[in-house]
């Protein structure tokens, strides 16, 4: 048979391609054969929403045009046949105009390194074409597909929200907290800050100028449809157009996949390595679309998409009698955070049902509410329950091989009949449950005596179950505390787990079966009551009513206040202004090239990484014969091919390709060359590596236990110890583990490499901080001089420290390529591949012993600090000695001695990240500051203030303190987050509510400003004046979305006296400012700005006799004046900052040329059932000195928070015991989301603080606020210890250890309660778990 033609749009262009391949996600497709590159490539399982699109189809069904956004790294060009696709640069452009959605995230500041912004953009559009004035509430929901690493979200939904119709103000909403009419004025104040920006200047948005659909596919809306067959290289692919066909390939091909939203299959063909030669899409059939209002319920044909059924559920809800709808609010809770709009919009309700995952989110409440399945073949059709037999096993159903689903009925509920689901994940937005549920009770007649009873999990066993030992025994009892507790030990019973299941945390899923039945029973008692007021039930005690109440939050409210540029400053001078970033109107169009968008060279290759799948082992052989066979296989490279040295890394202790033995899983053995990056990843797969196995190191305490570390100890030491110890009224000791962090930029590690055929020249272009390193360890192994290697940076998607060293793994093996090659080659890492090969934030153990006095004050302090370094050096070093420098935090220590050892294991090395070691210190720092506090018997708050540093202390390095702000931000951050008043509020809910709890806490941090390696303290600049006026600045700093470029331009225009537009930055390179220091530490705008302004000092130099000649001539004449003269128009800047370097050895020297001070104050509340944690609001006050732009530095402190909150409630690595990475993307690892920020965040910039050690007055930004989120950390530990002590029965101690992250899991387990006791599992001395802490 022949292959079908398949047709689509593209921005209102018709595409034909004769050749579909059903392996050509839309993605590959735009990028490559349409050459959009807009659409940016995350993560490639739908997680991150940077590839989100806007689809648009003919409904026939509902007789319109529908639009829905989606995920193209998962939709198959073959699913598009006949729909039109609009992408970021579809709907406007700089060159001709802005859409409003793209102007208006570009003018509220809502992208920084503008990666995640054309599909935030997208999931707008496609808001706004749907319901142009939507509510704030449905803006909020329409991003939950998607995420952001650097704004911190809020001038994302800040910008947006001026499309709501409730206009982003409540409109004096009586019912809403954070009302700004309701915010008690502070008289304190000085004048208000004007906004960040001003939406008054917003192009208003007008629905009647987007683009139309295409007439040619209305035209075809009536035209029958005929069955498509595309043959691709290894699948093809059948669009069935009747039931009756599909029945019959069925048949045909019993194996072939039934595919709609391709959500699922998608990620097991990228991520699992699956191959599905048939795949049949039903998705045109009409049975299998209808929706019908039954007599007992509504009936669902399977290829339904999540969103359509949970529109009807919301209108069945809307318009049917409460006691019908009970189980239809159930399915819609559990949808509700089901997954992101591009997920649920074309992903369908029978693909979720087949897919049988044992943890869906469905299944339970569909197993509960005892709905109905029609299944039908060629010649039957069969009405099933879905009961606990329909999971016969692990994802395995009913359904013979030619079987499908046809439909699913959800019933309506009855009279006396209550239903309740719950969910409980690591992050409410998108995210796998932990452990799920749906719970049904039926009672006889007007009583309170059970009839049915339906328990029904996910998470808890290898599919969905039904606790129906349990649930039998209580037929016929009566609702009351006797049932529960029968209920709970029969639960907790019924649904044990080894302490070795996979998906590890066991006790806290067990205690989550009973919390959840717990929350049902008093959910029912509190909808009872309302129908039985007599005794007929147990009471609903008044202080457990907040456990019934469904999540809910706020909407969001938000302060920035910063100061005013002085009065009279010149309109050309943009420093202190909010100047938006310079690249964001490109970044919201999708114009923004960023390495991967380049456009492809005529002969270019595609390299994939070869690594390790063992920790520790010797390699005993490489066979590539089966890479070989892939079509468009180039060649495989390897330690073999090196010209030059195969060693290389910071400590010369690592190799460009491992040659005999590895030292992690992901390390590096080699790397396939072919024609396409599909071809690549069949052909990495294909070579076979054989191992003889060593054994592994792979935690922290595996390395103290064997003595694995690398270099001596380091060691900090002033006073007497002894001495201090001995005075001390009290002592406490204890330790306390922090979990590491992946970098997650949104754009992974990408090099491209241009060999230019001449005396070992080459140009790289890298997603890099460092172009120097990567610079010098290619030409190291290729064997030629520096000089003949060009590395060039235009942007980065996010760096974080993450592309400080670890990219030259990369760029290194894609250098070798190109030089063996002679061919450009390019290589991007795929998500999981990122996240297992370039290492992240080290763990930390401390163990801490510190000495008091009653009053609070410390007196000694003794810490060792152990990190998990990994497989090499790196900079783990300078982590652990920034570690060292930061264990006060801000509190002054009179005798104190810090260790630190660096941990030598078999994981890949980490490396730097934001705060460099710095949070990893301060947090145990406040660990060992609350217990003093708690053993004192004294308000956090007053210990404190109590130990904090004054002007001109000296610190425990010898630093003398000189504008030392930081009291001056605790007091100001006291009183505008009304802390005292606050305070009294929390308690006073804490003891109306018994299972909800909330903790308020202040934290603050001081951080230090320089490179710890001196020499690094250096940067240079290079400026061109041309003769028009207009100038080209470079110096060595990268843009990682920072907005380091636009604080340059800045700074050049006000040196200059010239306005910013006439300066421009086009990239960086090591051809234009040699030997940079990587753009890392905070320190790039102090540096670089210094070393532009010594060059805008020389062109002025030159430029002064041709002003004195002409007074009142322009920038222009001046330049075209010295130009004829035959004056130099070209100056280099060069700036070194003085007089910083510390000696471990002697303790001395100065490390830090000054400090950045800030204070957070956070309140959260707990749900002590769950372990469940919403940010009610944080204030911060930051000392920024004189800022240079405070949108920037506004959106840098937002940003670092939110990442910080990531760090110490979120983000948790799990790793085998075998040393195997198993969070390798959005799916298992979760940063934080739109929902996870404070619902009231305030930050506010310290006044009248210039900085006179750097340029402009102006402080470094990018590390130091990241600590404040330990604020949150602090509070939930609050919140915690109200639980513990409301229980105290449960014999739990005053000082309880929480190590961070502070997940749903630890949160959860630490509030000791009846449940927690009932869930503890044994275990075997022997057993293995399934993830282990490094």
């Amino acid at each position: 048979m022949t292959a079908d033609e398949l047709v689509f749009f593209v921005n209102g262009k018709k595409v034909v391609e004769k050749n579909a391949d059903p392996e050509t996600t839309l993605l590959a497709y735009l990028r490559r054969n349409l050459g959009l590159s807009g659409t940016k490539l995350g993560c490639g399982e739908g997680g991150c929403g940077a590839c989100t699109v806007m689809l648009s189809k003919y409904d026939r069904l509902q007789n319109k045009i529908i639009h829905f956004s989606a995920n193209a790294c998962l939709a198959p060009i073959c699913s598009l046949h006949h729909v039109a696709v609009t992408t970021v640069e579809g709907i406007g452009s700089t060159k001709s105009r802005l859409h409003p959605v793209q102007e208006r995230i570009a003018k509220s500041h809502g992208s920084q390194c503008g990666f995640c912004t054309p599909g935030m953009v997208m999931s707008m559009y496609t808001l706004l074409r749907n319901q142009p004035k939507p509510t704030v509430e449905e803006i909020e929901n329409s991003f939950q597909g998607n995420l952001c690493r650097c704004t911190g979200y809020r001038p994302i939904i800040q910008g947006f929200r001026t499309f709501a119709r409730d206009g982003g103000c409540c409109g004096g909403n009586v019912d809403n907290p954070n009302c700004c009419m309701n915010q008690k004025k502070d008289d304190t104040q000085v004048t208000q800050s004007p906004c960040l920006f001003n939406p008054e200047e917003f192009m208003p948005l007008d629905p009647t100028q987007e683009p139309i659909f295409p007439p040619e596919l209305l035209r075809l809306k009536d035209a029958p449809r005929k069955q498509l067959r595309f043959e691709g290289e290894r699948v093809t692919w059948i669009q069935a157009s009747t039931l009756k066909e599909l029945l019959d390939l069925k048949a045909q091909y019993p194996e072939a996949k039934l595919v709609v939203g391709n959500t699922e299959i998608g990620i097991e063909m990228k991520f699992k390595n699956r191959l599905f030669p048939v795949i049949v899409s039903p998705a045109w059939i009409p049975e299998l679309n209808v929706v019908e209002h039954g007599p007992e319920g509504i009936s669902f044909g399977a290829a339904c998409t999540l969103e359509s059924v949970e529109k009807t559920l919301k209108d069945a809800v809307a318009n049917l009698p409460a006691h019908k709808t009970e189980v239809f609010k159930g399915v819609l809770e559990q949808m509700r955070w089901f997954a992101g709009k591009q997920v649920k919009s074309v992903a369908s309700i029978g693909g979720n049902i087949i897919t049988a995952s044992p943890i869906s989110d469905l299944n339970p409440v569909f197993m509960a509410s005892g709905a109905k399945l029609t299944i039908v073949s060629r010649g039957t059709r069969r009405t099933v329950p879905m009961d606990h037999t329909f999971f016969p096993g692990y994802r395995k159903t009913l359904l013979t091989p030619e079987e499908i689903l046809l439909s699913i009925e959800i019933p309506y509920s009855r009279e006396g009949e209550f239903f309740s689901a719950f969910k409980q994940a690591s992050r409410r937005e998108d995210d796998i449950a932990k452990v799920t549920c749906g719970m049904r009770v039926l009672f006889q007649p007007g009583t309170t005596q059970v009839k049915e009873l339906a328990l029904c999990y996910g998470g808890m066993a290898d599919r969905t179950i039904s606790a129906f030992k349990t649930t039998r025994k209580q037929l016929s009892n009566f609702w009351n505390e006797k049932l529960l507790h029968e209920v709970c030990a029969g639960l907790a019973e019924e649904l044990y787990l080894a302490p070795d299941a996979p998906g590890g945390m066991v006790d806290f899923r067990r205690t989550l079966t009973l919390s959840f039945f717990f929350k049902f029973y008093l959910t029912v008692l509190h909808k009872l009551g309302k129908e039985h007021p007599e005794d007929k039930c147990g009471k609903l005690d008044p202080t457990f009513a907040s456990a019934t109440f469904l999540f809910q939050k706020d909407p969001p409210a938000n302060v920035q206040l910063f100061q005013e540029v002085p009065k009279g400053q010149s309109e050309e001078d943009t420093v202190g202004r909010p100047l938006p970033h310079l690249a964001s109107a490109m970044q919201a169009s999708g114009e923004a090239v960023y390495c991967d968008d380049i456009p492809r060279y005529e002969n270019e290759l595609s390299l994939r990484l070869v690594t390790s799948t063992l920790a520790h082992a010797k390699i005993k052989s490489i066979d590539i014969s089966e890479a070989q066979k892939v079509p468009g296989f180039v060649c495989f490279v390897s330690a073999d091919d090196i010209p030059g040295s195969n060693t290389t890394g910071l400590g010369d202790d690592e190799t460009v390709f491992a040659k005999d033995k590895v030292t992690c899983v992901g390390h590096i053995i080699g790397a396939v060359v072919t024609d396409t990056p599909e071809h690549a990843q069949r052909a990495a797969q294909g070579v076979k590596i054989t191992y003889e196995e060593l054994p592994a190191i792979i935690s922290i305490e595996d390395a103290i236990k064997n003595n694995s570390f690398w270099g001596p100890e380091l060691k900090i030491e002033k006073g007497d110890l002894r001495k201090g110890f001995s005075e001390a009224d009290n002592i406490v000791s204890g330790e306390l583990y922090i979990g590491g962090q992946d970098h997650f930029y949104l754009e992974t590690h990408c090099t491209i490499a241009v060999p230019k055929g001449e005396a070992g020249e080459m140009e790289l272009f890298v997603s890099t901080q460092n172009t120097n390193k990567t610079q010098s360890f290619v030409a190291n192994m290729l064997g030629v001089p520096a000089n003949r290697i060009v590395v060039r940076v235009k942007r980065m998607g996010g760096g974080f420290g993450g592309k400080e060293t670890r990219s030259t793994l990369v760029s290194t093996a894609v250098a070798l390529a190109a030089h063996k090659t002679g061919r450009p080659v390019r290589c991007m890492l795929d998500r999981d591949e990122d996240m297992l090969i370039t290492g992240g934030r080290h763990p930390y153990l401390g163990r801490y012993k510190v000495g008091f006095m009653k009053t609070g004050r410390i007196v000694a302090l003794e810490v060792e600090h152990y990190s998990n370094a990994g497989n090499s050096l790196d900079l783990s070093r300078g982590v652990m000695e920034r570690t060292l420098l930061h264990m006060d935090n801000g509190y002054k220590i009179p005798n104190i001695r810090g260790t630190g050892r660096l941990c030598k294991t078999n994981l890949s090395s980490n490396t730097a990240f934001r705060g460099f070691g710095g949070p990893q210190g301060m947090l145990i720092a406040e660990h060992w500051m609350s217990e003093v506090a708690v053993t004192c018997g004294l308000p956090a708050e007053e210990v404190r203030r109590k130990n904090m540093y004054k002007e001109g202390d000296l610190t425990y390095f010898d630093q003398k303190l000189e504008g030392f702000t930081l009291p001056r931000c605790w007091d100001e951050c006291l009183a505008s987050s009304q802390y005292h008043a606050r305070k009294s509020e929390v308690d006073k809910f804490n003891k109306e509510n018994c299972w909800k709890k909330r903790g308020l806490c202040i934290i603050p941090t001081k951080f230090g400003i320089s490179f710890l390696t001196p020499f690094l303290n250096q940067a240079g600049a290079l400026i061109h004046v041309y003769t028009d006026g207009s100038v080209l600045l470079t110096h060595g700093g990268t843009e990682m979305g920072q907005g380091l470029h636009t604080k340059m331009v800045q700074v050049a225009g006000k040196a200059l006296k010239i306005p910013t537009s006439k300066i421009y930055i086009s990239e960086t390179s090591t051809s234009t400012v040699p030997n940079t220091s990587p753009t890392a530490a905070s320190v790039s705008t102090d540096i670089n700005g210094q070393a532009v302004y010594e060059a805008c000092q020389t062109i002025l130099k030159r430029l002064e006799p041709f002003k004195r000649k002409n007074p009142n001539g322009s920038w222009e004449d001046w330049v075209k004046a010295a130009y004829q003269d035959a004056v130099s128009l070209s100056a280099t800047g060069f700036y070194k900052t003085p007089n910083v370097g510390y000696s471990f050895e002697t303790n001395s020297g100065k490390p830090f040329h000054y400090f950045t001070y800030g204070v957070a104050c956070s309140e959260v509340e707990i749900d002590c059932l769950t372990g469940d944690h919403k940010n009610l609001r944080t204030d911060i006050v930051m000392d920024v000195g004189c800022s240079l732009n405070p949108a920037i530095d506004i959106g840098q402190v937002e940003g670092a928070f939110v990442q910080g909150l990531g760090l110490f409630t979120l983000e948790e690595l799990h790793y085998s015991p075998e040393g195997n990475l198993i969070t390798r993307g959005p799916s298992t690892y979760k940063i934080p989301a739109f929902g996870n920020i404070p619902t009231e965040f305030r930050v506010s910039l310290l006044r009248d603080s210039p900085n006179k050690k750097a340029i402009y007055a102006s402080k470094a930004v990018g590390e130091p606020p990241l600590f404040l989120a330990a604020s949150v950390f602090f509070a939930i530990k609050d919140a915690i210890r109200a639980a513990r002590a409301q229980h105290a029965d449960n014999n739990t101690k005053a000082l309880f250890q929480l190590d961070s992250p502070a997940t749903p899991e630890k949160i959860r387990n630490a509030c000791v309660d009846k449940f927690t006791t009932l869930s503890v599992t044994d275990v075997p001395g022997n057993y293995k778990p399934w993830s282990r802490r490094v």
